[in-house]
C-alpha cells in the first residue's frame, strides 16, 4: 500500500512536467508568431554574459557554427556555437529531429529555448526548441562584438598620426592607402585584428593599429636612435594584410589567401604594390618598410620570415606584442566578471592568472 502514493506522486510529477513542456512550447510558438518590434524584443533579450547555470533561456542569437555529430551510442545530435556582442556559448541539440527544431543553417539568427548547464567547467546551452528568426526580429548590432571606441575618434587619431609623418615618400604611402583608398578604409574600419586571441571584434584592427602606433610614438620620443617617420609608418601598416587574411564579420575566419600566405606576406605585397604607384619611390625606404612588416612578429617560430635587423623593427615588434598581450589580459579579466580568484593556467601566458586585488 505504501507504494501507491509514490506511484501517484511520480505519475503526477510526470503529468505536471508534460503540462509545463506544453505551456513552454505554446509560449515559444506564440512568441514566434508575434511580429514584435525590434525595440520591444531588446527589452527582454538576455546577453550571453548575463547567463548563469540553471537559467532558462528564450531569445534570439546568431548561430556562428553548426555541426552534426553522433554520440557514443550512435544517436545523432548537433553542436552549435551561438554568439552575441558579449561573447559565444556552446549549444547542444540532443534531439535534432524533434518537432520543436526547425531548419536553420550556420550564420542564421535563430530563436531558441533551452537551459543553461555546465560541462567541463564551461557553460553550455541545452536547446529544446529552435527556429530561424525573420528580419526585423533582431538588430544585427546586438550580435557582433564591436570596439568600445568611436569610429570617428579612431579615424581622427589615425589622420593625426598620418599627418605627423614628414618624409614625403612615407607620407604619400600612408595617404594613398588610408586617405585615398575609400574601399580599403571601409574594410579596415570594420575588421578585426584576430580570429580569437586579441581584438577579435569589429573595429579591432584599427584599435590595435592605433594602440601599437601610440606605443611606437612614445618610444620614438624616448629613444633618439629611432627614426620616427619610419616607425610610425610601419606601425600604421604592420597589420594591413589582415584585411585580406581574415573574412569580414560575422564569419571572421581565415580566407584561402590568409591560409596560404598569412597577413605578414600579404601586407608586404600590398606595400610593394603601393610603392610602385608613387613616382621615384626610393628602393631603400621601401625595403626598410617591408623589413619592419616582415619582422614584426619578432621570431621565425611566430610567423615572421625575418628577425628584426633595424632598430625600428625591434621597437615595432615590442609594441605589437605589448598591445596584443595587454588586450588579451583585458579580455580575460573582463570575461571573469570581476572575480578576484585564480583563473587557472593560461597557455598563452604560460602562467596561472589572477586579477589584482585591492592594494
Amino acid at each position: 500500500m505504501q507504494g501507491s502514493p509514490d506511484r501517484g506522486t511520480a505519475r503526477d510529477r510526470k503529468e505536471r512536467l508534460a503540462v509545463n513542456a506544453k505551456c513552454e512550447a505554446d509560449a515559444f510558438v506564440s512568441m514566434s508568431a508575434l511580429k514584435v518590434k525590434r525595440t520591444e524584443r531588446q527589452e527582454f533579450m538576455r546577453f550571453l554574459n548575463e547567463l548563469h547555470e540553471g537559467d532558462r533561456v528564450n531569445g534570439i542569437y546568431l548561430c556562428k557554427q553548426k555541426q552534426a555529430a553522433t554520440t557514443k551510442n550512435g544517436k545523432p545530435y548537433e553542436n552549435l556555437i551561438l554568439q552575441d556582442k558579449t561573447g559565444v556559448i556552446d549549444g547542444k541539440i540532443w534531439d535534432p529531429n524533434s518537432l520543436g527544431i526547425d531548419d536553420f543553417d550556420a550564420l542564421d539568427y535563430i530563436e531558441i529555448m533551452g537551459d543553461v548547464t555546465s560541462f567541463a567547467g564551461a557553460m553550455q546551452l541545452n536547446i529544446k526548441r529552435a527556429r530561424k528568426a525573420g528580419e526585423g526580429e533582431y538588430d544585427p548590432a546586438d550580435y557582433l562584438p564591436t570596439s568600445e571606441n568611436s569610429v570617428d575618434d579612431m579615424q581622427s587619431q589615425l589622420r593625426e598620426f598620418i599627418n605627423s609623418v614628414k618624409n614625403p615618400y612615407l607620407s604619400q604611402l600612408l595617404k594613398k592607402l588610408f586617405v585615398e583608398d575609400q574601399e580599403f578604409m571601409k574594410i579596415f574600419e570594420g575588421h578585426s585584428a584576430a580570429k580569437t586571441v586579441h581584438h577579435g571584434f569589429i573595429g579591432g584592427l584599427m584599435e590595435h593599429t592605433l594602440g601599437v602606433t601610440r606605443l611606437c610614438d612614445y618610444m620614438a620620443n624616448a629613444y633618439p636612435v629611432l627614426n620616427r617617420d619610419l616607425l610610425i609608418t610601419t606601425a600604421l601598416l604592420h597589420d594591413v594584410g589582415k584585411t585580406k587574411e581574415l573574412s569580414a564579420f560575422p564569419m571572421n575566419d581565415y580566407t584561402d589567401e590568409g591560409q596560404l600566405l598569412g597577413h605578414i606576406v600579404i601586407g608586404a605585397q600590398m606595400v610593394h604594390d603601393l610603392a610602385k604607384e608613387i613616382p621615384d619611390f626610393p628602393e631603400k625606404i621601401e625595403n626598410q618598410v617591408i623589413h619592419c612588416i616582415l619582422a614584426h612578429h619578432g621570431e621565425l617560430e611566430y610567423g615572421s620570415p625575418k628577425k628584426p635587423a633595424l632598430a625600428e623593427a625591434v621597437a615595432l615588434n615590442l609594441a605589437d606584442n605589448t598591445d596584443a598581450r595587454m588586450e588579451t589580459l583585458t579580455e580575460i579579466f573582463h570575461a571573469d566578471k570581476g572575480k578576484k580568484e585564480w583563473l587557472g593556467f593560461n597557455r598563452l601566458f604560460e602562467s596561472n592568472l589572477r586579477r589584482t586585488g585591492d592594494i
